[in-house]
């Protein structure tokens, strides 16, 4: 197993090179560790896979109901949405099918909702329903005053997107895939025997490309001489609420949706909090992923008429994340076999949902374009720590720590998190290189104090690991 994050890039010819550890470049270079003749580099800017959009986002697990029907994103999220959720329940990754709501809050969102009921039809979901006003209240007695109905999309869940994506890279690299962390692209060229990737790192050589790059997939795809789309950060702050605001909210509530996105909505996590954003804000810079007073200001106006109780419940953090927007409203998944390469652009919000059905796509893309995929053997099956409140989690299972008492001495109280479940991550085949990333494995530091009681102790085992 090869996971480098310093020093030279071994001296090689890959046969694909995937740029972007994201979910969805994670899933690709799964889907392609089913070949195991060939030789494949996954290679990521920063020191962990899924540290940009893939890491703040709603976490929600699409349907994709109301996706533009006949586009390539609705094929994609339609597939996608059910591989993962077998792949899901396979893998440990914590998901529940709570449902939405898209809540009509005046007349005219009260129209469109039969509308929105007829696309979601024509994406093979025949199972919404529309509600009247007293059905809704009915179903979430929380809801703030003056709402008229809304379509109930039963099919909608939540999932850990940390889990998921660091599942993807488990198993492509347990198969074989190298992972070089904190290797930037600088500049790609292609040349008559492949591409050259000029890296912070080193040159890095492969036959095939695979431009998974998220919010710099258009600086990668125009280094290539390629000009087909332009990405423009777009800026999604979150509030989360504390774990005792959990029973306010039942489903996922969602406004109607806009041409800008989903809009605000209201959500519960698997980790057992409650999520309230995000905002739409389209920017040019794509590091601008703090949260801002307007932002938060904003969230809480929308907050208080969808849910006025949420607004008197503790804050336990707030976040923002970018997503991949561009001039396009379909995803940008384009291969270019004269120059063995494919590019993956403009993959938004849905991207955690069709990831799986992105990769089957790319990789078929790469074998129309002269790609020898060889023989398939499926990846090992992996089994991800249990970060789900619904699931029960290791200080719960009197079996687990009878065998091993480590699980059984809690270190971050607010999250329940064991000794045994640091070590684990800390051992495991992708080490978290930092605390953050430690919290995104095992929720430590991730609760209502944020570290102010177990900041010390999970340092001190993270230290002492030496990773």
């Amino acid at each position: 197993m090869t996971v480098t994050a310093e020093g030279p890039l071994p001296e090689r010819t890959y046969d694909v090179a995937v740029v972007g550890a994201g979910v969805v470049g994670c899933a690709v270079a799964r889907e392609l560790a089913r070949h195991p003749r060939l030789r494949i580099a996954l290679v990521e800017g920063r020191d962990d896979v899924g540290q940009g959009t893939s890491k703040a986002n709603t976490a929600i697990l699409h349907t994709g109901f109301d996706a533009t029907p006949g586009s390539l994103e609705a094929r994609l999220v339609r597939e996608g949405s059910r591989r993962l959720a077998a792949y899901a329940a396979e893998s440990g990754i914590p998901v529940e099918r709570v449902g939405a709501l898209l809540v009509a809050w005046d007349e005219e969102e009260l129209a469109a909702l039969p509308r929105l009921a007829e696309k979601a039809e024509r994406n093979d979901h025949p199972d919404t329903g529309l509600l009247d006003a007293d059905e809704l209240y009915a179903r979430e007695p929380h809801l703030g005053p003056g709402a008229l109905g809304a379509l109930h999309v039963p099919g909608e869940s939540i999932i850990c997107p940390w889990t998921t994506t660091l599942a993807y890279a488990t198993q492509a690299v347990r198969a074989g895939v190298h992972l070089h962390l904190n290797t930037t692209v600088d500049r790609a060229r292609r040349g008559d025997d492949g591409h050259l990737l000029t890296t912070s790192r080193g040159p890095l050589r492969t036959r095939h490309l695979v431009n998974a790059a998220g919010l710099h997939a258009d600086t990668l795809d125009r280094a290539l001489g390629h000009d087909d789309f332009t990405v423009t950060p777009r800026r999604g702050q979150l509030i989360v609420h504390d774990k005792l605001a959990r029973p306010l909210v039942r489903h996922i509530l969602l406004p109607v949706p806009t041409a800008l996105g989903k809009g605000v909505l209201v959500a519960p996590t698997v980790y057992g909090n409650v999520l309230l954003g995000p905002t739409a804000e389209d920017l040019h810079d794509k590091r601008a992923t703090g949260s801002t007073a307007e932002g938060l200001a904003l969230l809480r106006e929308k907050g208080g008429r969808i849910l006025p109780a949420l607004l008197r419940e503790e804050v336990t953090a707030v976040y923002a994340g970018l997503r991949a927007a561009t001039e396009h409203e379909d995803y940008r998944i384009t291969a270019h076999p004269e120059q063995a390469s494919v590019t993956v652009g403009g993959i938004r919000s849905t991207g955690l949902t069709a990831s799986m059905a992105v990769a089957a796509h790319v990789v078929a893309l790469l074998a129309d374009g002269g790609l020898d995929l060889g023989p398939t053997r499926e990846p090992d099956p992996v089994r991800m720590p249990t970060l789900g409140e619904a699931f029960p989690r290791p200080y719960q299972r009197p079996e687990l720590i009878a065998a091993d008492p480590e699980y059984g001495t809690l270190v971050c109280h607010c999250e329940r998190v064991s000794r045994g479940e640091i070590r684990d991550a800390l051992g495991s085949t992708i080490p978290p290189r930092t605390l953050d990333g430690l919290r995104r494995r095992t929720r430590a530091r991730a609760g209502r104090c944020q570290g102010f009681y177990c900041g010390a102790a999970v340092r001190q085992l993270f230290e002492e690991a030496g990773t």
